[in-house]
């Protein structure tokens, strides 16, 4: 692809992104570094990684609610729960294989997501909050399991 590397590339990012995206590579594949838009792909690249802490937070509350509900709802139980189970654990492992790094992120969250995965457990339903219990019933390690599915209680 040959383009006009003289166009402004601060204002093509406002104008018409794909394009910037496409005269960025472009210039990094020259090595035209002065013609850079440091600024841009500064806060593109800021974004990318905290798309991909957004979509691991995601993932985990999306097990972990459905763990939830597989426990404490039992006569609900779903294939569409398992393999809503199935997919989201997937996708955490994919992520972990792809950028290990994203493993510290989950061990810091965890947490935090199990909070926000009982209020939707209890939104889903319909049970009261205290239902369930305040820290995780389930390990770290039996979230990301594909053969771990929690007991009634």
């Amino acid at each position: 692809m040959t383009t006009n590397i003289n166009v402004d590339t601060a204002t093509l990012y406002e104008e018409d992104f794909y394009l910037w995206l496409e005269r960025t590579a472009e210039l990094l594949k020259n090595r035209q570094l002065e013609n850079l838009d440091y600024d841009n792909l500064i806060e593109e690249i800021e974004a990318m990684g905290r798309s991909e802490k957004h979509s691991l937070e995601s993932n985990l509350i999306v097990v972990l609610m459905h763990l939830l509900k597989y426990k404490y709802q039992p006569q609900k139980r779903s294939r569409s729960w398992l393999s809503s189970i199935f997919e989201h654990r997937r996708r955490l492992i994919k992520a972990f294989k792809t950028s290990p790094s994203l493993k510290r992120y989950y061990q810091e969250v965890f947490d935090e997501c199990y909070k926000y995965a009982v209020k939707q457990a209890s939104i889903e339903t319909g049970l009261p909050l205290n239902i369930f219990p305040n820290t995780s019933p389930f390990t770290r390690e039996e979230t990301l399991d594909f053969d771990f599915l929690p007991q009634d209680d």
